[in-house]
C-alpha cells in the first residue's frame, strides 16, 4: 500500500499545480489502475472530462476503469460515444468487444474485434480472440462467435466454484418478513422437519423465483436463506454459465447442479436468470434454446434427484422468461420484492449503521423521509453521508459521528433508483398479467 501512494502522491500533487495536463492525468489515472485502485482512477477521469469534454483518450480510460469495476452499463455509454467518431482508436473496439462478450453478445464481440484490426492491425490481443473462437481452424467450425464442441473433447475444464458457507441470517436482513415466511415453508422448513415433510411424500427442495427492481435485496436474502439452514452457497451469474463453445454451456451448467448435489444442503442462486432462461420464442440462435432445455432438465432431475438442492433465482425482468420455467416442481413459488416499506427502510438503515460511529440517530424520520428508496439506494444515503463526515475529519483530524441531519442532507442527494423499473412493470402487469401473475406489482402501486 505504502509503495502504490509513494508513486501516485507526487503525481497528485503534480496534477494539483496542472490540472490541464492531460498527459499527466492519463498517467495518474493509469497507475491508480495498474495499483487496483478503479474507483480513485474513475474519479481522475471524470475530473479531466469536466475540463476536456471531447478527449477521446480520458473516455477511453473512463470506459476502462468502469468496465474493471464491472459497470459495465455506463462503459458501454461511453464507449459507444466514443465510437461514434470518424476514427475511433483501434483500443475503444478492443474494450467494446470485451463488454459485449461479457454480457453474452458473442457474435458481436467478433465483429467489433475485426473492426479494431482494421483500424490497427498491431492492436491483435491473442487471449480475447482465442476467447471469441476466431483463430478456430475453418470458417464452418465458427457459429455465432461460437465454435463447436461437445462436452468430450479440447473445451476448457469445469472449475468448480467455491461453496460458501453464509453467516448472515434472516435477522440480518431489513424487513422482507412476507418473504421470509414464503421461504421457510418453502425451503427451511422442509430441512428442519424432514419426517414430516416426507410422510406426505413432499420433496426437501424445490424452486423460488424473486423478481422486483434492483438493488432490494435478492441476493442478500438469498444469501441468508443459506446462512439460516446452514447450507452451501452457489450464487451463479451468467458469465459463470455461457461459453464460446458450442455445448460446453449446457455441460457447465449440468456440472454447476452436480456440484451442489455433491454438497447437500445446498442452496443454488441464479442472478439474473433471465438472461440464461429468457423466452424461447424470442430466440434466434439454437444453441440458446439448447441451454434452456438443459436448465429445465436439471430443475427436474431428469438424472440426477434435486432432493436437498434449494434453488433460488433472481431476476428484474420475469416478463421475458420462458413461461416452461414457472410450471410446478420448477420455480413454482414467485414473489414480488419491493422497494423496503417504512419499519423495513428503519431497520435497513439500522443494520448499515452498525459499527459506524453515530449519535442518536432517528431511524423512524429517517424512514419516512426516505419513501420509494431502495436497500441499495439506502446504502448511498449512508455512503454518501460517510464521505461527508470523511472529508471533514481529514481537514479536522476528528471523528465526528454522523448525525440524523448527516443524513437527511445525504439522501436529499440520492436519487430513486426504481422509478424506471416500474414504469415498465407498470405495463406488464396491466396489459400482460396472464393469471394474475403480477398483481403484486399493481397493488403496490395502488392500481388495484
Amino acid at each position: 500500500m505504502s509503495s502504490g501512494s509513494d508513486a501516485v502522491d507526487p503525481l497528485r500533487e503534480a496534477l494539483r499545480y496542472s490540472p490541464d495536463n492531460v498527459p499527466l492525468r492519463r498517467h495518474l489515472a493509469g497507475t491508480l489502475l495498474a495499483a487496483g485502485r478503479f474507483e480513485e482512477a474513475e474519479l481522475v477521469y471524470k475530473e479531466g472530462l469536466q475540463r476536456h469534454p471531447t478527449d477521446a483518450s480520458l473516455k477511453l480510460g473512463l470506459a476502462d476503469a468502469f468496465y474493471r469495476q464491472q459497470k459495465d452499463s455506463p462503459a458501454l455509454v461511453v464507449i459507444e460515444d466514443l465510437l461514434k467518431a470518424s476514427h475511433p482508436p483501434a483500443a475503444a473496439y478492443i474494450l467494446h468487444a470485451r463488454l459485449l462478450l461479457r454480457g453474452g453478445e458473442t457474435q458481436r464481440a467478433v465483429h467489433q474485434y475485426r473492426e479494431a484490426l482494421k483500424e490497427d492491425p498491431t492492436a491483435e490481443d491473442l487471449g480475447l480472440a482465442a476467447q471469441l473462437g476466431i483463430n478456430a481452424s475453418g470458417v464452418e467450425e465458427v457459429s455465432e462467435g461460437r465454435v463447436r464442441q461437445g462436452w468430450e473433447g479440447d473445451g476448457a475444464a469445469f472449475s468448480e466454484f467455491s461453496v460458501e458457507r453464509p453467516t448472515v441470517k434472516f435477522a440480518d436482513v431489513g424487513g422482507m418478513e412476507k418473504l421470509k415466511e414464503e421461504i421457510r415453508l418453502k425451503i427451511i422448513l422442509p430441512l428442519e422437519h424432514p419426517e414430516l415433510f416426507k410422510a406426505y411424500g413432499k420433496a426437501i427442495g424445490g424452486g423460488i423465483l424473486m423478481y422486483g427492481p434492483p438493488g432490494c435485496g435478492k441476493t442478500h436474502l438469498a444469501r441468508a436463506t443459506a446462512g439460516e439452514v446452514n447450507a452451501g452457497f452457489l450464487s451463479i451469474g451468467i458469465n459463470d454459465v455461457l461459453d464460446m463453445w458450442i455445448g460446453q454451456s449446457e455441460h457447465k451448467l449440468h456440472e454447476l447442479f452436480e456440484q451442489a448435489r455433491r454438497n447437500r444442503p445446498c442452496v443454488l442462486f441464479f442472478d439474473e436468470v433471465d438472461a440464461l432462461g429468457a423466452s424461447r420464442t424470442d430466440m434466434r440462435s439454437s444453441a440458446g434454446r439448447h441451454l434452456i432445455n438443459q436448465f429445465l432438465a436439471e430443475l427436474d432431475g431428469v438424472q440426477t434427484s434435486n432432493e436437498g438442492i434449494l434453488i433460488l433465482a433472481a431476476t428484474n425482468a420475469p416478463w421475458h422468461l420462458d413461461s416452461a420455467f414457472r410450471r410446478p416442481g420448477r420455480f413454482d413459488r414467485i414473489l414480488f420484492v419491493p422497494p423496503p416499506d417504512l419499519p423495513a427502510r428503519a431497520e435497513v438503515l439500522r443494520i448499515l449503521c452498525k459499527g459506524k460511529p453515530v449519535e442518536a440517530l432517528d431511524y423512524d424520520g429517517l424512514a419516512k423521509k426516505t419513501d420509494g428508496l431502495s436497500g441499495a439506494d439506502l446504502k448511498s444515503v449512508i455512503d454518501v453521508a460517510v464521505e461527508a463526515k470523511l472529508r471533514e475529519a481529514l481537514k479536522t483530524g476528528a471523528i465526528k459521528p454522523l448525525t440524523t441531519k448527516d443524513l437527511l442532507a445525504a439522501a436529499g442527494n440520492v436519487r430513486q433508483s426504481t422509478k424506471e423499473w416500474f414504469s415498465t412493470a407498470r405495463n406488464y402487469a396491466l396489459y400482460s398479467n396472464e393469471g394474475g401473475l403480477y398483481d403484486d406489482i399493481l397493488s403496490y402501486l395502488k392500481i388495484r
